[in-house]
């Protein structure tokens, strides 16, 4: 299965790609939540905890990330005018764009190794500017995606990163890690070439609205 090991090795800048979609809910390793099973691209020598099980998006010329938040309530004034309300949760929507996003990661399969690393990693063969998911990788989650799935984010909320400089710290967790995981939907999706490439990619504009289950 995947290791906080290999999600390190997948970043190429100190925090990991914004976005992360997978199978499941994943599993915390050293204090890092990462996902069970193998990433789509990986190596097929790397079986354990099934294949094609998440897929890491870029930050390759990504647009702003939106986020709303639906409160699921009920209220009704008491007899003395009061507003009363009974909270039941809280549920999120997000959308997200890019623009000239390469349509592959790669010129062939990643081939992405137990450490995370890629053979074409820094290479002519690399596409997107971190590895991350192109546009047919992004197209080809949504289309095999008609009920839910996981989202992990990676932003800095308060919470979760340390302070005072330390790279630890036991009440904020580790920098740099994935930090809230949401169960979506999709909502919305679009897509549209922009230009053709001379070799074996396009550049695509893509537009994604999910929705917490």
């Amino acid at each position: 299965m995947a290791t906080s090991a290999y999600i390190s090795g997948r970043k190429r800048y100190q925090r990991p790609q914004s976005i992360l979609w997978s199978e499941n809910a994943g599993t915390l390793s050293n204090g890092l939540y990462v996902p069970t099973g193998q990433e789509i691209g990986a190596n097929s020598s790397l079986t354990t905890g099934g294949i094609n099980q998440f897929l890491i998006l870029s930050d390759h010329n990504r647009e702003d990330m939106s986020f709303n938040s639906e409160r699921i309530e009920k209220r009704e004034r008491t007899i003395n005018g009061r507003m009363r309300s009974y909270h039941i949760a809280d549920k999120l929507t997000m959308s997200v764009s890019w623009n000239n996003l390469p349509s592959r990661a790669y010129s062939n399969k990643a081939d992405f190794a137990s450490t995370g690393l890629s053979p074409n990693k820094g290479t002519s063969s690399e596409f997107t500017a971190d590895g991350g998911a192109g546009g047919v990788e992004v197209l080809d989650w949504y289309e095999s995606h008609q009920g839910p799935f996981w989202m992990y984010l990676a932003y800095d909320k308060y919470t979760n990163f340390p302070v005072d400089g330390a790279t630890t710290d036991a009440s904020f967790g580790h920098l740099g890690k994935y930090n809230q995981i949401v169960e979506v939907y999709f909502s919305d999706f679009n897509y549209s070439v922009v230009k053709r490439g001379g070799t074996n990619h396009d550049l695509w504009n893509i537009s994604v609205s999910l929705e917490e289950v």
